[in-house]
């Protein structure tokens, strides 16, 4: 039995899809998983290549109506024998299930299914609609003359071979016939090591012989072994591969269904299904074998073996029988340490094996390569090696043409070899700080013990010769008179003791002691002093309650003991005070709450009502943009099913500059009380392109307007749009509440186009140093959880180090470069500790990877913010405590930091996984508890889910409820009138101690690993957040984990998933004018964006900034036109398992 499992397009929520298809193989099944993002012709394409009997798909971005109709639609045409089940939670309504089932899907599981069957129930239920046969052993009508490379007639020839054996021999006798009739096909063996990357490099193969040849067709059979005890099998090969989504690719999975053996007993059948078929070349990948296969060898013309360098002592080179065998060697991860030894140790050992002494190492066929890396100068060589000897061996017409890369393969560093122990040197830091702040504290504690004994026995003989004195600089704390004459001895002996102990007393403890009672002084004061920058902000300490109290913003401790007033003040001290514990400002904004609301739906034009609704009254503007999935993945609204039932759900649909002006029309953009926020992440670069064009034409516009020229303007317009003979693009319908238009008028052009070159730089460059806001833009969290990477991860870090140092050029102050994001770690699973232990270690990442490129951490630290969720656990009260403490270690003590770069900046989102599609309405009670813990901990913005998220877009009465629960807590909850009510809570001190200790033992797991990016490509992360994931929805699914109205307290009607009243989806009309729009904007730019995007091509080949090209480019060219051209400079990214 064989199933594809994938997760749809523009859908990275694979962790789902992950445990059904991990059951449906312990179930028995052989799964080709595709991973995440597929869309449908690429699943329909591979279930048929494949000869599946079921497609399992998870779908939670929405469209699913339209992909699952789409799916339908395709096997059909194709004449396909294929059941189709899916699943999404609760974005798929019970309606739409109906519907879908009418249409000819099998089955949509949803979340009353599995509360009713269990994983395993519906699994169970699967394998049984899918245990069938889907054809006879009857051969003789697939294999009419001429051969066909038809790929559902070599599927079941392919499928007879191997379910079939009775009919064997007469198969055989018949392929051999076509064989010999037909042109030689040469068949490419490649074997090796398990976890050499063969997936990987067969895929950059097959992107070069693509390339290469433009008229030739490819096979590819790749092996993999299937389980000894239920017979199932994960065929994973596909999941890493991109360039077989081609006409003239043909890919089948084979499992070994034997054990102990790197290749199927029908192998040999498959090969001679593909020669007759007329393929001018085949590869068979074999699954990981040991040192003494070579199997592969039977049944190739050439044979390639792949290894690593981790295969021990140089004497195991000689136990390796491939490589007496193997054709051409392939050192692959060449970037490993210790590869160039084993280059010189392979090299030697080959020419051992084949009596070739003399030969030049350059001319013997072992190669180091980087499959992993795009256009990879070592993955070149070995390309060019394997036609040339493929051709001089079999004699094919394969001459090629490609050009060679000069140079071996290296590694483009991200972060250098030599700084990969950057967090076990973070540990270090913290846990040295902490051992300062302990022998500190003991020592003052001492102090203070010793003046009061002092004191005390002075008082007692009448002579007090001690006190306390607040120094005029960071002098001595305290001083102590000369020893009196008369006194006992030992009073002499106390003041010698207490004037050591204060000589070992650090000096910046002596000024924290010394200045602590005029902080207090400070405090108790009715108005608080502070500056920003250039600007001082004076703002009430106190607030009177309706008793007539007066209430502090912040409440100081009232210790006595110097020890533990210096250890309040070096492990917690007051907001806006270093380690910044407990706040990074001194007292939250008055004119200004946390909220920042999530918005996103339809076109721009529905979202900007949104942004005016969820902000009307406010005096900030603090809006946060949610994007569509198609945007999401960087491509421009289409047609095709599968897209256009995407386009504007979840999110907006933002595919050029012109949807970026409409987007934030009627907000000025370059105002201080206004903030944009961005969550995107592959595409992030155009969008933030998108985003400061647009802030930039908007801030032209004023200047237009304060000038008198809108007439003149208006009319230099029109004439560009009659020459080039298109409409001028407008603001569809009305212009909602609040939306006085600023934006609009330059729709269509740049303000370049319109003004002096002298005046548009002055107000460029005004703009983007006023600008405020965020662009989420982490791709390692990306990488790590929630999948919307679309360029190779080396790129994209890339793109960001371009946009940082476009920042620091262009003094870009006020705009976060990038969230670090904890949230979606948090969404795919992951605990409050990993979540922030990863988030934090990825925060590091770009620290490393910015210093490396030159720049200042004071240049950048700034403008790093982080993003975190917030959930039910008791780790999230105190989340936002402990990130702050060690960043502000880390970046003082590691880095040399300023205060500001000290400073961790963070939004806080409540948690989307406590949202449940069962009794909506308790989802208002969870939030509003973490949207409490996320402002006792002082958070600086925050986002409250609307209580109907699991099931659809937010509507206007569920967003209005979600931002009333800020605003109950800020202005009512009289609690919240103290800015730090967790400070001095015995419970929330030891559960920062513990998250803090968990978190610094994580980063040591991750250090051992290689850092990060070494942690990433072994898949730590990943797997972590997974079975942490499994944890909890076992522990959900059997009650032991409590959720209410979910497993217990059930309503009497069972607590049944509830459709709302009002289920948002973009509508057809939306959909069409998007496409409309990014149809125009292409036909209206067609003569400039060629040049436009030669430019970003350009700076990528010559190492420019990216970004800065990008810039123009986004005036010019629409999304997906901006990520092809990326792609081919930067490669596309390749999923893992």
């Amino acid at each position: 039995m064989r199933i594809v499992t994938a997760a749809s397009l523009f859908d990275g929520h694979d962790a789902a899809i992950n445990v059904m298809r991990r059951l449906m193989q312990s179930s028995g099944a052989e799964i080709i998983h595709l991973g995440h993002n597929r869309s449908v012709a690429e699943i329909v394409d591979c279930a048929i290549q494949e000869d599946a009997q079921g497609i399992a798909i998870t779908s939670y971005q929405g469209g699913h109506v339209e992909f699952f109709k789409y799916m339908i639609d395709l096997l059909r045409e194709r004449g396909a024998n294929i059941k189709v089940f899916g699943g999404g939670g609760g974005t798929i309504l019970p309606a739409e299930i109906e519907e879908l089932h009418r249409y000819g899907v099998t089955r949509i599981y949803s979340p009353d299914d599995g509360r009713a069957m269990g994983l395993q129930g519906m699994i169970d239920d699967l394998i049984s609609q899918c245990d069938f046969e889907k054809r006879s052993a009857d051969f003789k009508p697939l294999l009419e003359s001429p051969p066909s490379r038809d790929p559902a007639k070599l599927a079941s020839l392919i499928t007879i071979a191997e379910n079939f054996p009775t009919v064997g021999e007469q198969l055989r006798a018949a392929l051999a016939q076509l064989v010999e009739k037909g042109p030689t096909v040469p068949v490419l063996g490649i074997t090796g090591t398990g976890g050499a990357g063969k997936s990987s490099l067969v895929d950059e193969l097959v992107r070069r012989f693509l390339a290469d040849f433009p008229d030739k067709t490819l096979a590819v059979l790749s092996v993999d072994p299937s389980k000894r005890k239920s017979g199932g099998a994960l065929l994973g090969d596909r999941i890493r591969m991109n360039a077989i989504d081609h006409p003239r690719v043909y890919m089948r999975s084979m499992a070994t269904r034997q054990s102990n053996l790197a290749l199927s007993k029908h192998v040999g059948d498959s090969i001679e299904i593909c020669k007759a078929a007329g393929f001018d070349l085949i590869v068979v990948e074999t699954s990981g074998i040991g040192q003494s296969d070579t199997e592969i060898t039977e049944h190739s013309d050439v044979s390639l073996y792949v290894m690593t360098a981790e295969y021990g002592a140089a004497t195991q080179l000689e136990k390796i029988d491939m490589l007496d065998f193997a054709d051409v060697i392939a050192i692959n991860k060449f970037d490993k340490r210790g590869s160039l030894d084993a280059l010189r140790d392979v090299r030697k050992q080959w020419k051992r094996n084949h009596n070739a002494f003399s030969t030049p190492d350059e001319a013997l066929p072992v190669y180091g390569t980087i499959a992993s890396q795009f256009n990879d100068p070592g993955m070149n060589q070995l390309y060019r090696a394997l036609i040339e000897t493929i051709s001089k061996r079999t004699g094919a017409p394969l001459q090629s043409g490609f050009q060679l890369t000069p140079g071996m393969s290296e590694k483009k560093w991200i972060i250098p070899p030599e700084r990969t122990r950057y967090l076990a040197e973070i540990v270090d830091t913290c846990e040295s700080y902490d051992r300062f702040v302990r022998s500190q504290a003991a020592i003052a504690r001492r102090m203070y013990q010793l003046h009061g004994t002092i004191e005390a026995l002075r008082t007692n003989v009448g002579k007090k010769r001690l006190e306390i004195v607040e120094p005029k600089d960071t002098s001595d704390v305290v001083q102590v008179t000369e020893r009196v004459e008369g006194e006992p001895a030992y009073l002499g002996e106390l003041v010698e003791l207490y004037r050591d102990l204060e000589s070992r007393l650090h000096a910046d403890c002596r000024r924290l002691l010394g200045e602590w009672p005029a902080t207090k002084r400070r405090y108790a004061a009715s108005k608080y002093q502070f500056q920003v920058r250039d600007k001082v902000i004076e703002l009430d300490l106190y607030t009177e309650s309706l008793s007539h109290l007066r209430i502090p913003k912040i409440a100081l401790p009232r210790y006595e003991d110097w020890g533990d007033i210096l250890t309040w003040l070096l492990r917690e001290n007051a907001p806006g005070a270093f380690p910044f514990t407990a706040g990074v400002f001194p007292l939250k904004r008055e004119n200004e709450d946390p909220a920042r609301m999530f918005a996103g739906e339809g076109g721009p034009e529905r979202t900007n009502k949104r942004f005016h609704y969820v902000s009307r009254g406010l005096p900030a503007k603090r809006l946060s943009t949610a994007f569509d999935s198609v945007t999401l993945y960087g491509e421009d609204p289409d047609h095709r099913p599968d897209i256009y039932g995407k386009v504007g759900n979840s999110g907006v649909s933002i595919a050029n500059v012109d949807d970026a002006k409409k987007l934030y029309s009627g907000f000025d953009l370059a105002d201080p009380s206004t903030s944009v926020s961005m969550t995107i992440n592959g595409p992030a670069p155009m969008l933030l392109g998108f985003f400061l064009n647009a802030a930039v034409d908007q801030q032209c516009e004023k200047w237009i307007r304060a000038q008198g020229l809108v007439g003149e303007i208006d009319k230099k317009i029109d004439a560009l749009y009659q020459e080039r003979g298109l409409p001028r693009p407008r603001y569809q319908g009305e212009l909602p509440q609040g939306n006085d238009g600023l934006g609009l008028l330059l729709l269509g052009v740049s303000g370049d186009e319109v003004l002096p070159r002298d005046v548009y730089e002055r107000i460029r460059a005004s703009t983007l140093q006023s600008v405020r806001g965020t662009v989420q833009a982490d791709i390692l969290k990306e990488d790590q959880a929630q999948n919307t990477c679309i360029f190779s991860t080396e790129f994209a870090l890339r793109l960001m180090g371009d946009i940082q140092q476009y920042f620091i050029d262009k003094k870009v102050r006020n705009f976060y470069s990038v969230s670090i994001s904890g949230y979606h770690i948090a969404e795919a699973g992951a605990n409050p500790i990993s979540q922030l232990a990863f988030t934090l270690a990825n925060g590091f990442t770009f620290v490393e990877y910015y210093l490396s490129r030159g720049m200042h951490i004071d240049d950048f630290a700034p403008n790093l913010s982080f993003f975190f969720s917030n959930g039910m656990d008791p780790e999230y009260s105190v989340l936002g405590r402990v990130a702050r403490r060690i960043w502000a270690k880390a970046m003082r003590d590691k880095y040399g930091g300023n205060d500001r770069s000290q400073k961790l900046k963070y939004h806080i989102q409540t948690s989307g996984r406590s949202l449940h599609a069962q009794e909506i309405a308790f989802n208002d009670i969870r939030t509003t508890l973490q949207a409490l813990l996320a402002l006792n901990d002082n958070c600086n913005s925050l986002h409250t889910n609307a209580y109907d998220e699991a099931i659809t877009t937010p509507t206007e009465e569920s967003v209005r409820r979600a931002l009333a629960i800020q605003l109950v807590i800020n202005k009512e909850f009289g609690l919240s009138k103290n800015e730090n009510p967790n400070q001095g809570s015995f419970i929330i001190e030891e559960l920062t101690d513990l998250v803090e200790a968990a978190v610094l033992t994580e980063f040591r797991s991750i250090s051992e690993r290689g850092g990060v990016l070494g942690a990433m490509e072994r898949m730590y992360q990943r797997s972590k957040i997974q079975e942490e994931s499994l944890y909890y929805e076992t522990l959900k699914h059997d009650g032991t984990l409590p959720i209410i109205g979910v497993n217990t307290f059930l309503d009497p009607k069972g607590s049944p998933t509830v459709t709302p009243p009002e289920v948002i989806r973009a509508n057809r009309e939306e959909k069409d004018y998007a496409i409309a729009s990014r149809d125009a904007f292409r036909k209206r730019n067609e003569q400039s964006a060629p040049q436009a995007l030669e430019a970003v091509r350009r700076a990528a080949l010559d190492n420019g900034n990216i970004f800065t090209a990008l810039m123009d480019a986004c005036k010019v060219c629409t999304l997906g036109q901006i990520s092809r051209t990326l792609y081919e400079v930067g490669g596309q990214y390749r999923r893992n398992m």
